[in-house]
């Protein structure tokens, strides 16, 4: 049993499963935000998307990593704008408008990929540093899992915080998810009802953005087409399966990225003869079975994905 632990490396693996887990999770909370105002976010996987092109693209040119973690989540918040601009003021069907935005998002970073950046020659920006924190990451177990990450990861760790606070302990949260209930009785209540559901979204970009911004910047210090790889479908599913709250979401994240890593570490180090593409089909088998175990226990916001139209 000792060799067996010590093959899987247990700690090793947890931490890797948190690392993989922050850009679900980060889409994951975007997602929140905007259906606990009651509007559908489908368009996650195409921030990201974004955000990790617009990210390493200014992060390549100005030779400055930080410069392209704050491109990232703005383009983040310009995509999510155009977002909230067709689906609650002119009321475009918020499916339809997320799909767009898409598959959009696949074709113009992939041409600009290939035309400005591919075949550059000069060095890339490289990765976000590593941080230790001093006294915590000496501590065993929890601290090389928790307290020897990269910046993404540290910032996903405090927004899930942020978030569960601003949507459960705050009259923004309470206004949000009034939002999300019954926008016409928040309407009454003097709330404007288009104005909290225009920044969530928004917010939701930011998030989904600095999601993008771990595939290029922090992952692996390049930009590859179509990178997010349907993580931004995946977000939410976890958010769905955590039944709309952070820590929820943050849970089933971990649930679907350690999937992944026990079906890597299981052909790298235990030598399964399964191919290589079975394995990588496990998040994804995984979250279909979640979503149809979930449908029916998990209650989304009443008013979501209803366009609301002041009279």
């Amino acid at each position: 049993m000792s060799e067996f632990l010590q093959q899987l490396d247990p700690v090793s693996l947890l931490s890797i499963t948190l690392i993989t887990a922050t850009p679900l999770t980060l889409a994951a909370l975007g997602g929140m935000m905007c259906e606990r105002s009651g509007v559908v976010n489908i368009a996650l996987e195409g921030i990201m998307l974004t955000g990790a092109f617009i990210g390493y693209a200014v992060a390549f040119f100005t030779h400055n990593l930080w410069i392209g973690v704050a491109a990232a989540v703005l383009s983040g918040m310009i995509i999510a704008s155009l977002h909230a601009v067709l689906s609650i003021s002119l009321l475009v069907d918020q499916i339809v408008s997320g799909m767009v935005i898409n598959i959009m998002a696949v074709g113009i970073t992939g041409v600009f990929y290939r035309t400005y950046l591919e075949s550059a020659t000069s060095a890339g920006p490289g990765t976000l540093p590593h941080w230790n924190v001093p006294v915590l990451s000496s501590i065993p177990v929890i601290g090389p899992i928790f307290f020897e990450n990269q910046f993404v990861t540290y910032a996903m760790l405090v927004l899930i915080l942020v978030v569960h606070f601003v949507l459960f302990r705050t009259v923004w949260g309470l206004r949000t998810r009034a939002c999300g209930e019954h926008p016409r009785a928040a309407e009454t209540a003097g709330i404007n009802v288009h104005f909290v559901r225009y920044v969530n979204v928004i917010t939701s970009g930011a998030l989904a953005g600095l999601g993008g911004a771990y595939f290029s910047l922090q992952q692996i210090g390049n930009f590859l087409p179509n990178m997010t790889g349907g993580r931004g479908y995946i977000a939410l599913a976890a958010m769905i399966f955590g039944k709309w709250t952070p820590v929820g979401a943050f849970g089933a994240s971990l649930l679907f990225s350690g999937s992944d890593q026990i079906g890597s570490r299981m052909q790298s180090v235990f030598h399964v003869q399964i191919p290589l593409q079975f394995l990588g089909m496990l998040p994804y088998l995984l979250t279909i079975v979640v979503l149809a175990g979930a449908m029916g226990r998990a209650i989304a916001p009443a008013a979501v994905g209803r366009p609301y139209k002041k009279e």
